[in-house]
């Protein structure tokens, strides 16, 4: 029986191409691992695989700043290696594949060790801290933007493939959304996306402007977990900490998306032809990947783009949407017109089996 072990999380970004492949594996009769983080967001998304063993390891956070807690973290790495290497010796897989993430670096590195080629997946413009560690031992280095190679001294291990894009979004139907919503279908919505693990910058600037953008707008605020705010109860604004199934059916009711620009995200909006306001993560909290993402959407028209700590400001978080809104055509025929391409995750599971 062919094996291979997936691994990546910490957020859904480094967790949702897998769970796209994964069916692909099942079908095709893989015996299917997953290695993750004891606490993460990958292990109750992958709860869903009945035919999934997960085992998780120690993870220690890569941090680009200093911390007292890199020191704690730093030594739970190696026990994190060495209970890779275990899982790889055991499972002994026909292939791993990485999206990344603190957690995937000693899979990696177990793979390498143990002579299992290994295949990694890269959404944003820069490699993350995580993805730059683990260059030197994977075999393939898959990339969704071109420019990923300026980065990368391993340069022949580079695969520009695009975007790669699931099926989560067919057949989603208004109609369905807006009688689970309970909204009108004369009046916009708005879907306000935090990511999975929510954005306390967007979600308070959500409930700050609540009563002004209800008066021209419905409201869909996707707000991560444990950010739901229970006493807020307005006609026209539903709040949910995470939806899976009834997302796509919240994409086609959706006028404008309001999102975080990590690239799953936003090139799923590209896919939908969905007008955005991009909010990128700030520098201090991120590698400053978002921002050249947004500006990227920006210059191409498909997309406004606020940052993170203008938010505060009323009159600049509701003039952007009350612009993206009112040109909304714009936007569309921007991205209709963009020629943009994706590989699916057929295709890529397949690029997959042939490193093995």
């Amino acid at each position: 029986m062919n094996k291979i072990i997936f691994t990546g999380g910490g957020s859904a970004g480094h967790v949702t191409l897998n769970l796209a492949l994964i069916p692909l594996f099942l079908e095709k009769g893989w015996k299917v691992t997953y290695v993750g983080s004891y606490n993460g967001i990958e292990k109750e998304l992958v709860k869903k695989f009945d035919k999934v063993q997960y085992k998780a390891i120690q993870t220690g956070k890569l941090r680009r700043y200093f911390s007292l807690q890199n020191f704690i973290d730093a030594l739970k790495i190696p026990v994190g290696i060495v209970q890779a290497v275990s899982i790889v010796l055991k499972e002994k897989p026909n292939i791993i594949f990485s999206k990344g993430g603190f957690v995937s670096f000693p899979v990696v590195l177990a793979g390498f060790v143990c002579g299992v080629p290994v295949a990694m997946h890269e959404s944003d413009v820069t490699p993350g801290l995580a993805n730059k560690m683990s260059l030197p031992f994977v075999s393939k280095f898959f990339t969704t933007f071109d420019d990923t190679i300026k980065y990368v001294k391993n340069k022949e291990k580079v695969e520009h493939i695009g975007p790669v894009m699931s099926n989560r979004f067919e057949n989603g139907d208004k109609n369905r959304a807006l009688s689970i919503l309970k909204f009108k279908a004369d009046k916009p919505v708005l879907m306000f996306m935090g990511g999975s693990l929510g954005a306390k910058s967007l979600n308070d600037a959500v409930r700050k402007d609540l009563s002004a953008l209800l008066k021209n707008y419905q409201v869909i605020h996707l707000c991560g977990k444990g950010q739901k705010d229970s006493e807020i109860k307005l006609k026209g604004y539903k709040q949910f900490e995470y939806v899976d199934e009834e997302l796509k059916d919240f994409m086609k009711a959706a006028d404008v998306v309001i999102s975080r620009a990590g690239s799953n995200a936003i090139f799923e909006l590209l896919s939908q032809k969905k007008p955005m306001v991009l909010v990128p993560l700030p520098v201090g909290s991120s590698r400053g990947e978002q921002s050249l993402n947004a500006k990227s959407f920006k210059n191409n028209g498909y997309a406004e783009v606020i940052a993170d700590e203008d938010l505060i400001y009323s009159q600049v978080f509701i003039d952007t949407i009350n612009k993206v809104y009112q040109n909304r055509n714009k936007y569309i025929k921007a991205m209709t017109n963009s020629g943009f391409k994706a590989t699916n995750n057929v295709e890529l599971a397949e690029k997959i089996i042939k490193l093995q």
